[in-house]
C-alpha cells in the first residue's frame, strides 16, 4: 500500500501497470471530477441567491410538494452551470478506456456528464438531472444537455402532473437499478479506480469500503486525503483531468513491458 504520493511518472507508471492486463474495471467517481468542469457541489450551489435556502428547501419531497416552483428554479440554474461547464479531460480518460476494458461507471453525480463524454455503461447512484420524473405516474423524459430557455417547470405528457428532476432527494433511496449495477461491476471487477469521492457520503461510500476490502487493486485520484487513502493500492494526489489521461498514455508502455519481463 502507498502513501499520499506527487503526481510523478514512477506512479502514473505504477497506476497504468495495475489495471494494464485487465479486462473489467469499475470507476467510482464523485463531486471532485466535475468541480474540475466549474460546477459547484451540492452545497456549494447554495450560494448567491440561494444562499438564504437549506437543503430541506430545495431537495425534498416535502419541498417540492410545497414550492415546486422554487424547486424547479433551483434546478434549472444548475442544468445551466452544467451546460456551460461540459466534460472535462477526465471524464474524456474514462470514456476512452472503453476499447480497452469493460469499463462500468459507478457515479455519485447526477450532471451526466459521463455520458455526455462517451462512457456507456453508468449507474448514476444519485439519478440524473437531464431526467423528469412525473411526480404521479413515475413516466420519465431525457432532456438535452443544454442550458434550459426559461425555469418553469416540466409537465408529464401521460397524465398531465408536474415533473420532478429524477435525482436523490434528501429522505430518498438509491435507485434501486443503478446499486445492482454497480454491486454487480464490483463483484466482477478485476481493478477499481475511486475518482474526486471524499468516501465520506453513504451509502455511496460503501462501494469504496467493499473495493478496498476486495482482492482487486484500487487506485484512488484525488488532491485531498480521504478515509481510504492510507489502504489503497496506489494514490495520486493529483486531479482526474491530470491524472486520468496521464494514466491512459501509459498504458500502451505498460502493457509493453510485461512482455519484456
Amino acid at each position: 500500500m502507498t502513501a499520499d504520493t506527487a503526481l510523478d511518472p514512477q506512479t502514473i507508471a505504477t497506476a497504468a501497470r495495475l489495471i494494464a492486463d485487465r479486462q473489467r474495471l469499475l470507476v467510482l467517481t464523485g463531486a471532485g471530477i466535475s468541480a474540475e468542469s466549474g460546477i459547484p457541489t451540492f452545497r456549494q450551489a447554495q450560494t448567491g441567491l440561494w444562499a438564504r435556502y437549506a437543503p430541506e428547501d430545495l431537495a425534498t419531497p416535502e419541498a417540492f410538494a410545497a414550492h415546486p416552483e422554487r424547486v424547479w428554479s433551483w434546478y434549472q440554474w444548475r442544468r445551466t452551470l452544467i451546460a456551460r461547464g461540459g466534460i472535462n479531460a477526465g471524464h474524456r480518460a474514462i470514456a476512452g478506456f472503453e476499447p480497452r476494458f469493460e469499463v462500468t461507471v459507478a457515479t455519485q453525480n447526477v450532471d451526466g456528464l459521463h455520458a455526455a463524454a462517451g462512457s456507456t455503461r453508468v449507474a448514476e447512484l444519485h439519478g440524473s438531472i437531464w431526467r423528469e420524473r412525473c411526480s404521479r405516474c413515475d413516466t420519465t423524459l431525457e432532456v438535452p444537455v443544454a442550458e434550459p430557455a426559461d425555469e418553469t417547470p416540466g409537465y408529464c405528457a401521460v397524465c398531465g402532473a408536474m415533473s420532478r428532476p429524477d435525482v436523490v432527494w434528501f429522505g430518498e433511496r438509491l435507485p434501486a437499478q443503478a446499486v445492482e449495477t454497480a454491486d454487480a461491476a464490483l463483484a466482477r471487477a478485476e481493478a477499481v479506480i475511486v475518482v474526486g469521492t471524499s468516501n465520506r457520503v453513504y451509502p455511496a461510500a460503501a462501494l469504496v469500503d467493499a473495493a478496498v476490502a476486495s482482492s482487486a487493486p484500487v487506485i484512488e485520484i484525488n488532491p485531498e486525503a480521504t478515509p481510504v487513502s492510507g489502504t489503497v493500492d496506489c494514490r495520486l494526489a493529483a486531479t482526474a483531468s491530470t491524472a486520468l489521461p496521464a494514466i491512459a498514455n501509459a498504458l500502451d508502455g505498460a502493457s509493453a513491458g510485461r512482455y519484456d519481463q
